[in-house]
């Protein structure tokens, strides 16, 4: 099944994602279960989306006014460096451990949101990546229990101010500009996932492939990712764990590339969907 957060008569709320629209949760629903994310941390998603789905749409995919797919989560946790072209092309060394920077919940955007260059900066660079949204929580995860504790997947493009993550070693800087980050367009549950390393991501700039890549070629998986990250904290329902991108970011080609006002970045990976992102100016 697939989830998503969206406004709709002018307030916040989610729903279902059929082929042919959008189910919004009713009013009995969302007393309850305000957001996607409450509905998660009940462990009642596979039941509600049992229900929706016998319900008629309530709007057309393209209608939606999408939100971030988790709109407050606990915890956005980004991992660096996690494909061996990514590596190689920014000249790092292998490392024993994966790379870990944290995002806010106020730098990301919806599907079919501006994602906005800042006033300080025109190096907007582009990060296509797989984000795992957690289910269940869980305090030094191991490998082999990691992916029972995934309520889903869904597209996310780590949008960087390069000067400002390269001021000092820590990332926080560049990653956190408000507005930067893209995160949808829904969820899509781990059942209709045949093949977690077979799924392609993959980033397109005004149409242009950018990035391309399988998620088996992480140089550090899921699982322990997982396994690594709930070591020093405990990962709860809805906490956002973004993958790591693939080599061919604008900030390492020649001439470098900048997602510039006009632009439309989308980030595609397959089985789960396209988040699309029109480029603004503050």
């Amino acid at each position: 099944m697939r989830f998503s957060s969206f406004c709709a008569h002018g307030k916040e709320t989610w729903g279902l994602i059929k082929n042919e629209g959008v189910v919004v949760v009713d009013k009995a629903l969302a007393s309850g279960f305000p957001t996607l994310k409450s509905a998660i941390e009940a462990g009642k998603l596979d039941e509600i989306g049992a229900t929706l789905m016998q319900k008629k749409i309530d709007l057309p995919m393209e209608e939606a006014n999408y939100l971030p797919v988790i709109t407050n989560p606990d915890k956005i946790l980004c991992v660096g460096l996690n494909y061996h072209d990514h590596r190689l092309e920014g000249g790092h060394s292998e490392v024993s451990h994966p790379t870990i920077f944290v995002r806010f919940a106020n730098a990301q955007v919806g599907h079919n949101k501006a994602m906005i260059s800042p006033a300080e900066s025109t190096t907007l660079d582009f990060e296509a990546e797989l984000a795992v949204i957690i289910g269940k929580a869980g305090r030094r995860i191991q490998e082999a229990d990691a992916l029972a504790h995934i309520a889903g997947y869904s597209c996310y493009n780590d949008g960087s101010i390069r000067e400002y993550q390269r001021h000092t070693t820590q990332f926080t800087a560049g990653k956190n500009f408000m507005d930067t980050g893209g995160f949808g367009p829904w969820m899509v549950t781990p059942d209709e996932i045949e093949d977690l390393g077979s799924l392609t991501v993959e980033s397109r700039l005004n149409g242009e492939v950018m990035q391309h890549a399988k998620v088996a070629d992480m140089i550090f998986p899921i699982p322990q990712l997982i396994s690594y990250i709930s070591t020093f904290t405990e990962l709860v329902p809805g906490d956002v764990i973004a993958t790591g991108t693939p080599g061919g970011v604008g900030s390492r080609r020649n001439p470098q590339v900048w997602m510039q006002p006009g632009d439309i970045c989308e980030i595609e990976i397959s089985s789960i969907g396209t988040l699309i992102n029109p480029i603004s100016s503050e």
